[in-house]
């Protein structure tokens, strides 16, 4: 019962979209520009700069309030499986990201709100995470393989964690936050299948931090 709550507070904090609000402010539907998705990426792309600062930090934000809910509320009643629990709490904001059902489904890919949960989740994964989607985005510029790459880290460092007793979990519990990891691993490269096919094929589309690198 305690999992299906978190999911359910996840989810509710995931139906906030960042991205989707902004671009009503520009009198626009977010989703109907650019890769037609409420994400970070796409609101810089549209919006610029400073609407794609935003947008990260609110899609951000909602991953950790979702996870600072579920800690207040099982702090003391479930401390033995509180890393899991706020695993399904960010499971659920990053459905609710993914698949609002207040914006027919149609919502982000879920990266940013992914940050909010590492940054809240192991925030020794988050620096390892951070290390690797920069150096791969100063040399490469592609933002899908950058994310990709730093959520393919993450796993194998709660992988590791895990096995390594850092959770402070028994075996089945530590078994199930991997799934739930994994879950959301092969979550994110689903949702970025269109950005794999063009990386496969060289045709995915950069993105620079200033106007001047653009070729």
């Amino acid at each position: 019962m305690e999992r299906i709550i978190c999911l359910v507070i996840g989810y509710v904090c995931g139906l906030f979209q960042t991205g989707y609000i902004i671009g009503k402010l520009h009198k626009t539907d977010i989703r109907e520009h650019g890769s037609g998705n409420a994400g970070t990426t796409n609101a810089f792309r549209t919006f610029g700069k400073k609407a794609g600062a935003l947008t990260l930090l609110g899609d951000c934000l909602k991953c950790v309030l979702a996870i600072v809910i579920v800690r207040m509320i099982y702090g003391n009643s479930m401390s033995g499986i509180l890393p899991l629990l706020t695993l399904y709490a960010a499971l659920g904001c990053i459905l609710g990201h993914n698949f609002p059902i207040s914006m027919e489904f149609r919502g982000g890919k879920g990266i940013a709100a992914s940050v909010g949960m590492i940054i809240a989740f192991d925030w020794r994964i988050f620096i390892v995470c951070a290390v690797v989607f920069f150096a791969l985005f100063f040399t490469t510029h592609y933002v899908s393989l950058c994310s990709l790459s730093a959520y393919a880290a993450a796993f194998i460092l709660v992988l590791v964690f895990g096995h390594m007793g850092k959770y402070g979990m028994d075996q089945p519990h530590t078994v199930e936050l991997y799934i739930v990891m994994a879950v959301l691993t092969a979550m994110a490269f689903y949702r970025h299948r269109a950005n794999i096919g063009r990386l496969l094929h060289g045709t995915e589309n950069k993105v620079f931090l200033s106007s001047k690198n653009k070729k």
